[in-house]
């Protein structure tokens, strides 16, 4: 490095420059002024200067604290149990200590006090009283404060070291104390338990002397040299009705003893009121909702929120901290880490707001519901049309059934309701609802046709709802008909007729002559008597919903199969996320009814939206329960479906690793809510690797302009079954031009 003046070397430092001028003086560098030029050889001197000490004026000048006082409080929180109910403690613990700062050698001088306490204060009282030399006294009067700090580092280590020993002494009694009483205890607590089969006292802890005659002339030392502090400890005593903390203890330590275990005290080890740390790690049963944050979800486990993003990165789901997830997903990370899970229904919510506490009434018999199942073009509808004596067939489109129609027929042996469910492929979840309703399944096959894949679907639906199958073998006014060989079809897939020795009625039926119709309704109605079919008719009705619609003037129509109580007009009607007052009853007919009782299929007007089919109907006490609940399934129906999209999202990377697919999609919309679930299963099945079909939105009724936004936004392909665009809707598509096609059967 180049040579330097004084001055820029000071302002290098950050020192003044006449300050700079003495030092290098000091460090015998001659300098005249600030000009003068520095060589690297003298700053390395006074660089050594400075290190030497020689310099010890100016850095005494800047002293450091001789004593530092550091203050701790923690606060922790104790979950206590109080009559039954959970209650949270605050524990606040605060700790003080002072450091004081000892001169060089004072360490020395406390280990030789430690080693001979005794004689290490007499020397030190000694010391204090005998003469000191000239040389140190003139020393002494160049540094008082240092001797002041050695006199009293000696007067502290002899303190200290007093009361270690008798600390020592005092431990080492109280150990021997504990394990004496600790045996006592337990011997005594046997005996008592022995002889009275009660609970012992705890066995009196003896007591315990403080020690030697010498400790005891310790411990009046100790009091005539801390007098101030005995008055604490007094007043500390006095006042022990106050504030009493909970002792936390470790395992394995003994309690830490403060100033006071210095006077001799003798401190029995605790026993008991002491809280151990615990050693396993703490399993908390985690309550999971529907949905759930990743917040939430950590704060219920009393863990980081980032280690529950870190177990789901494990997993391979990519997370963040306000995240909704699903209940299945919560689950599983509540197992992997350790935890009980608990999964809460929403339902629980929905059943407490339901409950009105109204008395049941008298259960009466009530008529069965019967669902005709069979395959495509078996005569299902055929034989219904047959029984209630009209022409159904030739009103359905295209001459097959695309809605599940309700009907209830009076017999001159009874009444029974017949449901009849469409026999295509593409109505799997109407005849799977049509069976969940129902009291009986009819089993239509064709006698010229046999067993098809409808019908073995039909049999599936019926054993997994649990209900008795009767089979209708139809069509046996056919010269091709062959019933045995139907008989030997249905044996193959566990459907045993009873002159087979099996448990299922057959049935020989002709819906075109009417040949066997009566034998079919006389099976219907012993089976029903068979099963005792009861229900309550003087109490709030509900029901399921079979079929909904839009229809234009009349608004949201829901055909409602009601299997207890009595639906009335004016009455509040919760079905599923829809709710509404009772407008107008029509039955199958399309006449106007006052009321509708069990097992009798009608047609509610004045829900406030068309609602899915299959959702449960039940009649509420006032509209503003109704509208509470039912916003609170729409909440819960939009939580679920977010978390949904969130998951999906969260793979979006793992689609782009796998390659591109190429996705169509769509906006469906339908006339009735059965159409609309047989196109969305039908489309959504023809996916294929290259090509993904995607149904953006689907409903019943027209075509209106938010549909047109929709597929806009979304560039959809629109399709009508059934259904025709508005005006507003055709100017949007023709602006536009978006694709859109009609369809219909």
């Amino acid at each position: 490095m180049s040579e330097v003046t004084v001055k820029q070397l000071a302002e290098a430092v950050g020192t003044p420059v006449e300050r700079l001028l003495e030092q290098l003086g000091e460090a015998g560098i001659s300098v005249k002024d600030a000009g003068a030029k520095v060589s690297d050889e003298d700053k390395m001197r006074l660089l050594k200067h400075l290190r030497k000490g020689e310099a010890k004026k100016d850095v005494a000048a800047v002293a450091s604290p001789k004593k530092i006082t550091l203050k701790r409080k923690t606060v922790s929180e104790l979950k206590t149990s109080v009559q039954g109910k959970s209650k949270t403690v605050s524990v606040e613990v605060r700790k003080r200590r002072t450091y004081v700062k000892r001169p060089e050698g004072a360490e020395d001088e406390a280990v030789e006090l430690a080693a001979n306490p005794v004689a290490a204060a007499g020397e030190a009282v000694a010391d204090s009283a005998a003469p000191v030399p000239e040389e140190k006294k003139e020393e002494v009067k160049l540094t008082p404060e240092q001797e002041a700090a050695a006199r009293k580092a000696a007067e502290e280590a002899s303190r200290k070291a007093v009361e270690d020993a008798v600390r020592q002494a005092a431990e080492a009694a109280a150990r021997q104390a504990a394990d004496e009483a600790a045996k006592a205890s337990v011997v005594q607590a046997a005996e008592k338990a022995a002889a009275a089969k009660a609970a012992a006292a705890p066995a009196p802890a003896p007591s315990v002397d403080a020690g030697t005659p010498a400790s005891q002339d310790k411990k009046a030392k100790k009091r005539g040299k801390d007098g101030a502090t005995s008055f604490r400890n007094k007043d500390k005593k006095a006042g022990g009705g106050g504030r009493k903390e909970l002792h936390v203890t470790g395992k394995g330590r003994r309690k830490k003893k403060g100033k006071a275990a210095g006077k001799g005290r003798v401190v029995v080890a605790e026993s008991q009121h002491a809280f151990q740390k615990p050693v396993a790690p703490i399993v908390h049963e985690v309550t999971i909702p529907e949905t759930i944050s990743v917040a939430e979800l950590a704060q219920k486990m009393s863990v980081k929120a980032a280690e529950v993003i870190k177990v789901m990165m494990q997993m391979g789901t990519m997370a963040t901290i306000n995240q909704v997830i699903d209940q299945d997903t919560a689950s599983i990370v509540v197992e992997e880490m350790g935890h009980k899970v608990r999964l809460l229904r929403d339902d629980d919510l929905e059943v407490a707001l339901l409950e009105t506490g109204a008395e049941r009434g008298e259960e009466v018999h009530r008529a069965p519901v019967v669902t005709i199942m069979g395959h495509v073009d078996h005569g299902k509808t055929s034989l219904l049309d047959y029984i209630r004596r009209s022409k159904v067939a030739t009103g359905e489109a295209g001459g097959i059934t695309q809605h599940i129609g309700a009907y209830h027929v009076e017999t001159g042996r009874g009444m029974i309701t017949f449901l009849d469910t469409p026999g295509h492929a593409a109505f799997t979840a109407m005849r799977a609802r049509g069976a969940g309703v129902t009291d009986i399944v009819i089993l239509v096959v064709a006698a010229d046709d046999g067993v098809m894949p409808q019908t073995i679907e039909a049999i599936q639906h019926a054993k997994a709802a649990g209900v008795p199958l009767i089979v209708a073998v139809n069509k046996v006014d056919k010269p091709e008909a062959d019933p045995d060989r139907v008989k030997q079809e249905l044996a193959g897939h566990e459907v045993i007729p009873e002159d087979w020795g099996g448990d299922t009625m057959f049935s020989h039926v002709s819906a075109k002559t009417g040949q066997g119709v009566d034998e079919l309704l006389d099976v219907i109605l012993l089976q029903s008597e068979v099963m005792e079919l009861k229900a309550v008719k003087d109490e709030p009705a509900s029901g399921a919903v079979v079929e909904s619609s839009l229809e234009k003037g009349r608004g949201a129509v829901a055909t409602i199969l009601v299997q207890s109580g009595t639906l009335r007009k004016g009455d509040v009607l919760l079905v599923g996320k829809e709710y509404g007052r009772v407008r107008a009853l029509f039955d199958e007919n399309g006449k106007s009814v006052t009321e509708a009782g069990p097992s009798i299929p009608v047609q509610v007007l004045g829900l406030s939206g068309a609602p899915e089919a299959g959702d449960s109907a039940v009649v509420v006490p006032d509209e503003r329960k109704a509208r509470e609940i039912a916003l609170f399934r729409q909440g819960k129906f939009r939580d679920v479906k977010l978390a949904s999209q969130h998951a999906a999202l969260g793979n979006i990377f793992t689609q782009m690793e796998e390659g591109a697919v190429n996705t169509l999609n769509l906006v469906v919309k339908a006339d009735v809510q059965g159409s609309v679930e047989a196109l969305r299963d039908s489309l959504t099945g023809i996916s294929n690797d290259e090509v993904k079909v995607k149904i953006v939105a689907s409903g019943v009724g027209g075509i209106n302009e938010s549909d047109v936004n929709l597929a806009m936004a979304s560039k959809a392909i629109m399709i009508g079954f059934n259904v025709r665009a508005d005006a507003s809707a055709r100017r949007l598509i023709q602006e536009n031009d978006i694709d859109i096609h009609y369809y219909s059967v």
